[in-house]
Order: C-alpha cells, then sequence, then structure tokens
C-alpha cells in the first residue's frame, strides 16, 4: 500500500498483519479520491474505522488541512503513528485510540468536518450506528460529505428515513463507496 498523490505522493505505507484490517486497495483509493478531489483541498477530515490510517494520510497528501483518525485496534494504532511519522503527517492529524462512537462523543461540539470517511468491519450495521450517533451531532452538518466503505450487500434503505441522502455510490468487486448528505 502506497499514498497515490500529493506531498507524499508513491511513500509506502505500513499495514496491519492479518484479517482484521482490510486496507483500501490503491486502485480503490485513487477512484475514491476521484470524485472527492474538489472536496479535499483545505478540508478537515474525519477517518473514522482507521485501520492503518491509509485514507486520512492520503487526504492529508492531497491538501486537507488537518485530519482526526478514529481506531480501536492497538496493533492498528502503532501502524497508524508510524506512518503518520513516516510520511511527516504527524503534525496535521490527530489519533484517538477508542470505539468510533466513544470518540465521536468526545468530540461532540467541535465545528463539523468537512469530510467524514468511515470503513467498519461489514455487515454489522456499524456504519448505521455512526450515522445515528452523527444525525443531531455538531461534526456533521448538511455541506459535509459522508463516505460509507461497505460491502455490496450492505443494505442503505434506512437512510432517507434518518435523514440522509445518496448523491453518489460506486461498486467494486467486492464492495462499494456510498457518498452521503444529510437532508
Amino acid at each position: 500500500m502506497r499514498v497515490i498523490a500529493g506531498t507524499a505522493r508513491s511513500m509506502p505505507l505500513k499495514t496491519v498483519r492479518g484479517m482484521d484490517v482490510r486496507p483500501t486497495t490503491d486502485k480503490t483509493k485513487e477512484t475514491l479520491f476521484n470524485v472527492l478531489q474538489t472536496e479535499v483541498p483545505g478540508c478537515r477530515f474525519l477517518d473514522l474505522f482507521s485501520g492503518s490510517g491509509g485514507i486520512a494520510i492520503e487526504a492529508l497528501s492531497r491538501g486537507a488541512e488537518f485530519a482526526v483518525l478514529v481506531e480501536q485496534s492497538k496493533k492498528a494504532l502503532g501502524c497508524i503513528r508510524e506512518n503518520l511519522v513516516f510520511t511527516k503527517m504527524d503534525a496535521y492529524a490527530k489519533v484517538y485510540g477508542c470505539d468510533v462512537l466513544t470518540a465521536l462523543r468526545q468530540m461532540e461540539g467541535q465545528e463539523a468536518f468537512d469530510i467524514i470517511f468511515m470503513d467498519p468491519p461489514y455487515n454489522q450495521e456499524l456504519e448505521k450506528e455512526v450515522l445515528e450517533e452523527l444525525l443531531d451531532s455538531s461534526l456533521a452538518d448538511k455541506d459535509t460529505v459522508i463516505v460509507v466503505e461497505a460491502s455490496l450487500s450492505t443494505d442503505f434503505s434506512y437512510l432517507e428515513g434518518l435523514g440522509y441522502q445518496i448523491y453518489k455510490s460506486k461498486k467494486y468487486k467486492t464492495n462499494q463507496h456510498v457518498f452521503l448528505q444529510k437532508t
């Protein structure tokens, strides 16, 4: 895995061994950032279920002003911190070492993020829990772009009832990115 573009372009990133973390492939990451390219420069970026931190580091490399990474795995946290230092992005990032809902509650009251990306474990409906938490949160407003990476079988039929709309989705061989905003 590597940084695709920007100031840290081509720098290799460490990943966590094992099946607990599924790093987003370079091709999928490139497609994701092609969709987000006009939103990233100068943005505040929130990366939930960060894994090795590759998505947030890509955003920082492409000009995001600041990124917050949330991951509860101790092995993954070590990897995130090493990757941030290696790419010289550590001064532009804050890392929360806890579960996502706890981190969101700790951050409540802060200004809204421009982009929120989440890649939760598949088929556990964790994205639904996060979206419910963000509904009345200061961390996401109507301008916040929310991207969910999920399995192809993930049901998003509940979104409209919660107050979200899908404005774009990208399907890949085994997963998808769903782009949402609050209505």
